[in-house]
């Protein structure tokens, strides 16, 4: 783990995990509770470089790499994170992975596809809730509950997606937070944000997927990772909205 000096004394600022956060969406989630005081676990998979560089880069920050489709790695992130902050207050389960496989090309979504889509995408989140829930638990309190905040999509809510497992394990996602959304409460909320397309490394190729949002979202573009963050700190901030799947596929779904 990197990490800035914080003192000899625990950091009394709220503590923020956020998953997959060294670029995109979850490094512009980060960077913004950054900006609103919380004290932010940067987290990646491999870019270990730019994680201690944004961990550097924000008083009290760390950097920890984890293989969240390894469980044992998914737990030891959280026990990590826990043991240095010695709280935590919001986790963040952003990172996930895809594959694009055409709808209707059946057999080429294989039963190995499936299995990392589902060890990534809906296994970690599960895991890394079930092992942070007595730290989030902890630091809630009646005023100021704890938080969770899933990174689904908008192929887990209408049928569409880079392909079918990966639409079934963000439905798959949805509907967890829904569950945990009354399981936890009011100790603990559950949110998901839904994006559509957004401006990412991982998108730049895909250019029927631009076409697609250029011609018919009324919004006529892609997110940006900031707007989407937006979205997230609001959700962050609220002591009310539970079991939320907030939509934000520039009006997409609309046409």
């Amino acid at each position: 783990m990197k990490n800035q000096s914080i003192g000899e004394e625990a950091n009394p600022k709220r503590v923020a995990l956020v998953t997959g956060s060294t670029s995109g969406i979850g490094m512009a989630i980060a960077k913004r509770l950054a900006d609103e005081g919380f004290t932010v676990a940067f987290h990646s998979r491999s870019s270990t470089t730019a994680g201690e560089a944004l961990a550097d880069a924000y008083p009290g920050a760390t950097y920890t790499q984890a293989d969240l489709s390894d469980q044992a790695q998914a737990s030891r992130l959280i026990s990590e994170v826990v043991k240095h902050h010695q709280r935590l207050d919001v986790l963040v389960n952003n990172a996930g992975i895809n594959a694009v496989i055409p709808h209707d090309s059946l057999k080429a979504a294989t039963t190995e596809v499936w299995r990392d889509l589902y060890e990534v995408n809906v296994i970690a989140p599960w895991t890394l809730i079930s092992e942070a829930e007595a730290a989030l638990q902890q630091s809630s309190s009646p005023d100021l509950p704890s938080c969770i905040l899933n990174i689904s999509s908008h192929a887990g809510v209408r049928p569409k997606g880079a392909s079918i497992p990966y639409a079934a394990s963000k439905a798959a996602i949805n509907q967890v937070t829904r569950l945990l959304a009354l399981s936890l409460a009011p100790d603990i909320r559950v949110n998901a944000i839904a994006p559509g397309l957004v401006d990412t490394p991982m998108t730049e190729s895909w250019e029927d997927a631009r076409r697609l949002w250029q011609e018919r979202s009324p919004m006529g573009r892609a997110a940006r990772p900031e707007e989407i963050a937006e979205l997230a700190a609001t959700l962050i901030s609220s002591t009310y909205l539970t079991g939320e799947i907030v939509l934000a596929d520039g009006g997409l779904n609309l046409t």
